[in-house]
C-alpha cells in the first residue's frame, strides 16, 4: 500500500512565517528528509525521525523519501522558503518522472510556503508591486552564459529581478558580474535591496543604488532585489525608506 509524501517549506526562517498548512502536514509525517539547517527549524515530536543530507543531494534525497513513502509511510520532504521555488518540489517531480511506476502511485502533496523574495519585499516596501521575475545565480545546474542572457532579457523588458543564490564560497564573483551586466542596461539610480535573513534575529535590509551596489553585502542567506527603471524610493525621516514599484508602467521603445 502506498503512503503519503508532503513537500513543505519552512518559510524564510522565522517560525511565524511557516504556514499553518505546512505545520499541519509536518504534524502528520513520521519521517523528514532535508538539509540539516532546514530540518533544525522544525520541532519534531517523539517518534518523528530526521533523515539529513547535504544541500547538493536533492535527487538522492527525493528518491529516498519516495521509496519510504512507497512502502506505506507518511513522509515530509523539507525545504526552506517555498518548496516550489528553487527547492525540493522540482527535484521530487523529476525523480517521479524518471523513477519506478510505484512512485507515481504515491499520494503527493506540495504545500506552498513563503519564499525569500516575498519576505524581503515586505520588509522593504513593495518592490514587487508590478511585473517581476526570479533568477538563481547558481550555475550548478545551468551555464553562466544562460544566466547572463536571462538577466539581460529581464532588465531590458523592465522586470524587477529577485536574485536567489547570489554568492557562495565557490562562486564569489557572480553577483559582481551580474551587477556589471545590469549596469549596461539599467540606470545607475535603480534601487537594489540586499535582504539578508529576513524575519530572523540577524536580519539585515540594506538599500542602495545599482551604481553603488556592493556584492560584498551579500551571502547565501541574502536575496537581492533589483528594481526596474520605474521602481521608486520614498524617504521617511527617522525610518527606513520605502521601496516600491508603481502599479502602472508606460510603454518604452
Amino acid at each position: 500500500m502506498s503512503g503519503k509524501l508532503f513537500i513543505i517549506g519552512t518559510g524564510p526562517g522565522n517560525p511565524r512565517q511557516m504556514t499553518p498548512e505546512a505545520r499541519d502536514a509536518a504534524a502528520q509525517a513520521t519521517d523528514f528528509f532535508g538539509y540539516g539547517p532546514y530540518l533544525d527549524r522544525l520541532e519534531l515530536a517523539e517518534g518523528q525521525r530526521r533523515h539529513v543530507s547535504d544541500n547538493r543531494e536533492e535527487l538522492a534525497r527525493a528518491g529516498a523519501a519516495l521509496d519510504m513513502a512507497a512502502s506505506g509511510r507518511t513522509v515530509a520532504v523539507v525545504s526552506g522558503g517555498d518548496p516550489g521555488v528553487f527547492a525540493m518540489a522540482a527535484a521530487v517531480c523529476e525523480a517521479v518522472e524518471a523513477g519506478p511506476p510505484e512512485w507515481r502511485a504515491i499520494d503527493l502533496e506540495i504545500v506552498p510556503g513563503v519564499t525569500a523574495m516575498l519576505a524581503v519585499a515586505a520588509r522593504a516596501g513593495a518592490p514587487l508591486g508590478h511585473d517581476f521575475c526570479a533568477i538563481s545565480l547558481s550555475d550548478n545546474l545551468k551555464p553562466w552564459e544562460l544566466i547572463v542572457k536571462r538577466l539581460e532579457a529581464a532588465a531590458s523588458a523592465g522586470f524587477v529581478i529577485a536574485l536567489y543564490n547570489p554568492i557562495s564560497r565557490a562562486r564569489p564573483w557572480q553577483l559582481g558580474k551580474a551587477f556589471e551586466c545590469l549596469r549596461t542596461i539599467l540606470p545607475g539610480t535603480t534601487p537594489v535591496i540586499f535582504g539578508r535573513a529576513a524575519g530572523r534575529p540577524d536580519e539585515r535590509i540594506d538599500v542602495s543604488s545599482l551604481a553603488e551596489a556592493d556584492p560584498a553585502k551579500a551571502d547565501m542567506a541574502t536575496c537581492v532585489i533589483i528594481g526596474s527603471p520605474d521602481t521608486r524610493i520614498v524617504e521617511r525621516p527617522g525610518q527606513q525608506p520605502l521601496v516600491y514599484s508603481p502599479r502602472f508602467a508606460e510603454a518604452r521603445t
